[in-house]
């Protein structure tokens, strides 16, 4: 006989996994210089600082870290969506 449970042990690894990956990302930073600005940003797509000319400008990382966050939202619930419609 199947067991319809027996799919929940590898969701559960995969969420680990996926939490895993999360915590690890949030420990890497890339630095971008570029015509004067530069982007401090973490492994999971967050800004820790805009610098322009020296100057640093976090009303700038506040700004694209909010963008960013909505374009995510976006995606889950386009995948949502079309997982939704796959299952019909």
């Amino acid at each position: 006989m199947i067991n319809p449970l027996g799919g929940l042990g590898d969701l559960q690894k995969l969420q680990q996994q996926a939490q895993q990956m999360q915590q690890a990302l949030q420990q890497e930073q890339v630095v971008v210089e570029k015509n004067g600005v530069r982007v401090t940003m973490r492994g999971d797509q967050v800004i820790d600082t805009v610098e322009v000319d020296g100057v640093i400008e976090n009303r700038i990382a506040d700004a694209i870290n909010d963008a960013i966050k909505k374009t995510q939202e976006l995606a889950a619930k386009k995948l949502i969506e079309i997982s939704t419609q796959q299952q019909r």
